[in-house]
């Protein structure tokens, strides 16, 4: 009798045994392992999506008249074939933020734009300098809204501007000379 029991306990502890190991396998060990999860995005990306590009464009805070950019997202795909021109453009449209203004007068256009080393030509229609309001400050501002701007870019140290292709153009109604390449105020 003695054989039996003793028989009967090594199959009871070799079953228990057997069942802590399945047990242990089936939930311990399982969480203890990373558990592979398929992500799925809401919506798909689409190829405009994924050139766009963040730019800071320099606008006047009306309450402080001080200088302040303003980021946008744009499509790179405008920027590649002249930057210095759609940038300046992009001022002269004005900025989305009704707690901003541009300065660049009414009725400039952009001519031309182009990199010669580090400094960017930029060649303005008369209106830049006709249509300002006779604030030597506001015209201090409409030239820095553009240098700024432009100097954001890793490439551009300085801005020279030119109006319709003529350099050293002067305001008319003020002492305030386009005759030197300006650089970034801040």
């Amino acid at each position: 009798m003695n054989k039996k029991l003793l028989l009967k306990i090594i199959i009871i502890v070799i079953l228990v045994i057997i069942i802590g190991i399945l047990i242990y396998m089936k939930f311990i060990h399982k969480t203890s392992q990373p558990t592979e999860t398929e992500i799925t995005p809401l919506e798909e990306i689409t190829e405009e999506q994924e050139r766009e590009t963040m730019i800071s464009l320099y606008f006047t805070n009306i309450e402080n008249y001080a200088l302040m950019p303003e980021a946008r997202v744009v499509d790179a795909k405008i920027l590649l074939e002249n930057p210095y021109k759609a940038l300046v453009e992009m001022l002269i449209e004005g900025p989305k933020s009704d707690k901003l203004k541009s300065n660049i007068p009414e009725g400039t256009k952009v001519n031309s734009a182009e990199l010669v080393g580090d400094m960017v030509k930029l060649d303005l229609s008369q209106e830049f300098l006709d249509n300002q309001t006779g604030d030597i400050e506001i015209a201090s501002k409409s030239i820095y809204e553009i240098v700024d701007t432009l100097t954001e870019l890793n490439e551009v140290n300085s801005v020279k501007i030119l109006i319709n292709g003529e350099e050293n153009k002067k305001f008319n109604a003020f002492d305030l000379s386009l005759n030197e390449a300006f650089v970034r105020t801040n």
